[in-house]
């Protein structure tokens, strides 16, 4: 039992450390590409910090909702990452989900981010929270399927058996089901993060906002809750991707070599990721609003196809 309480704890500090470190890899590699000099890499920790010793600013038409927000959303993207693999197969939770209680607790907490920007009644948190459902709609439906393909072949839900069944198989990734899935879930992971094509988390013109425009409201250490629940929510979605369709380096337990080996493997694998993720969105412009869910359906049919392929594969 201590010793399982030790695992979460140690999970959660990897999570909350490592998170900001990929987001500020991620910003200074855009810089680079676009020869800028751009922020440093632990500036996203300074942010954090400079956002908690911040006073806070609440509108008179908030409510308790308002308040709960950034806890709510803080709390469940935390317990999401505790039921995916991360440097061991064996995910601390894994027991009380896989990716449906993954999906849903994502779900819970943009639920209550998008309840938060309208609870001011402000125009903008309302086009941000609308847009943001929207979006929501069609990537959560395309997120499943995706890994339902590759839940099949474990047999299981639940990704930490997904991880274990993949070890040792990585040459599933050749097969056009996995091809497709890793495709769809791609999308859906620069959907979700409000990057280029989809949104810009740089900007703050009213036309394009989706994710800014339901925060403009929050300050100070509510405002750092949010902004790092948001980079734990890419990491969970990275992880998902490096791990579920690639889990070589995955220690089959705790022991200290194999552990501080899969930790330099994993963070590789997120750099890398990170790499393509930055080129994409250095290399396309931002899309006009109407055009993002035609991007999303493709990612939904790329995944439906994985779906069925899968099932004809089989048969």
């Amino acid at each position: 039992m201590i010793e399982q309480v030790l695992l979460v704890f140690f999970h959660l500090a990897l999570v909350l450390l490592l998170s900001p470190l990929i987001t500020g890899f991620n910003r200074v590699l855009k810089a680079r590409v676009q020869t800028r000099q751009g922020p440093s890499l632990v500036q996203p920790y300074r942010d954090l910090y400079k956002l908690f010793r911040k006073g806070m600013v609440i509108p008179d038409t908030a409510s308790w909702i308002f308040t709960a927000t950034p806890f709510v959303l803080f709390v469940t993207t935390l317990l999401a990452s505790l039921l995916i693999p991360t440097i061991s197969a064996h995910a601390p939770l894994s027991l009380y989900g896989g990716v449906l209680a993954v999906v849903y607790l994502l779900a819970l907490g943009r639920f209550f981010l998008a309840l938060g920007g309208l609870d001011t009644g402000g125009s903008f948190g309302g086009l941000g929270s609308s847009r943001e459902m929207t979006i929501s709609a069609i990537a959560e439906p395309a997120l499943m399927l995706a890994v339902f393909t590759v839940a099949i072949g474990a047999g299981s839900t639940n990704l930490s058996t997904v991880a274990q069944s993949g070890l040792g198989q990585s040459w599933r990734f050749l097969a056009p089901s996995q091809m497709l899935a890793f495709a769809a879930l791609f999308i859906v992971l620069i959907a979700e993060t409000g990057r280029i094509p989809v949104d810009n988390p740089a900007t703050h013109l009213e036309l394009t906002m989706i994710h800014e425009a339901m925060i403009l409201e929050y300050s100070g250490p509510y405002l750092a809750l949010i902004e790092w629940a948001a980079a734990i929510k890419q990491l969970v979605l990275m992880t998902i991707l490096v791990n579920v369709f690639f889990p070589f380096g995955l220690s089959v337990d705790w022991s200290p070599g194999p552990v501080l080996l899969s930790l330099v493997l994993f963070i590789f694998k997120l750099l890398l990721l990170s790499v393509v993720v930055a080129a994409v969105e250095v290399s396309n412009a931002k899309m006009r609003l109407f055009r993002v869910p035609e991007l999303l359906a493709i990612a939904f049919v790329l995944s439906a196809l994985a779906l069925v392929s899968t099932f004809l594969f089989q048969g």
